[in-house]
């Protein structure tokens, strides 16, 4: 098995480089990410790797996406970065309450970004390595009408699969109200099935208490259940992550 792995990351790089592009600054872990994305073939992961390094360098320049290009989204405090939960991955948490559709559609891709880089950054420990992950909580707890944003989180989805293959770990739905249940379903015909099976809808108690359970109450906020404060995304320092 480890031999094949080893051969399919021989052959991705060869294709790499046939397409005009590089890999002496990636390490395999990062390059992996991408194999699995793809089902283990070479010739479409190398077409995902080297369309993700057009994308970054031209949508990410400066290598990151800096506080003051998305303090509108930024404002509302509704992004928390909680520590490291029991699978030793970063956990994140999105108020969807105080989230609003965004009306500048390039700054709501910069936030998503910036949301994400932080979040993945905050799991090194020492050297990146480059298969870093995330925990997400997405809080639909006194959600009204106003606050839904279809359009925005297919956007999020679609950043996360396009160019962050295997960054997550696992994405907790809390507190569905009932008229979101129709637009979820119509949001998850956007999705791919390996992010769906990633994702569990937290319905019933037996869900609650595992969902805790998996999570860790040390982490987890005393109002989903656990024993922590809430952490906005811009009180948290990370190292920067190198793309």
């Amino acid at each position: 098995m480890a031999q094949d792995r080893e051969l399919k990351l021989a052959q991705m790089k060869e294709f790499i480089q046939q397409l005009g592009s590089y890999v002496e600054n990636y390490g395999d872990p990062t390059l992996e990410r991408f194999l699995i994305a793809r089902s283990m073939d070479p010739n479409k992961a190398a077409k995902m790797f080297v369309s993700w390094q057009k994308w970054r360098t031209s949508f990410v320049p400066l290598g990151f996406i800096p506080d003051s290009e998305v303090l509108q989204q930024l404002e509302p405090r509704k992004i928390f970065l909680q520590g490291l939960c029991k699978s030793g991955h970063p956990l994140m948490i999105l108020n969807a309450s105080k989230h609003y559709p965004a009306k500048d559609q390039q700054q709501f891709k910069k936030f998503v970004v910036h949301v994400l880089d932080k979040g993945i950054a905050s799991a090194i420990r020492g050297d990146e390595i480059g298969n870093e992950k995330i925990v997400v909580i997405i809080d639909l707890h006194q959600v009204s009408y106003k606050n839904v944003d279809a359009h925005g989180l297919i956007s999020g989805f679609q950043f996360l699969q396009a160019y962050y293959p295997e960054r997550l770990v696992k994405l907790y739905m809390l507190n569905m109200p009932r008229f979101f249940v129709s637009i979820w379903k119509m949001i998850s015909y956007f999705l791919e099935k390996a992010t769906l099976d990633k994702i569990m809808i937290v319905t019933s108690e037996e869900e609650r208490k595992r969902f805790i359970t998996e999570v860790g109450k040390e982490v987890l906020p005393e109002e989903l259940g656990g024993e922590a404060k809430f952490v906005a995304l811009q009180d948290v320092e990370t190292p920067r992550l190198e793309c």
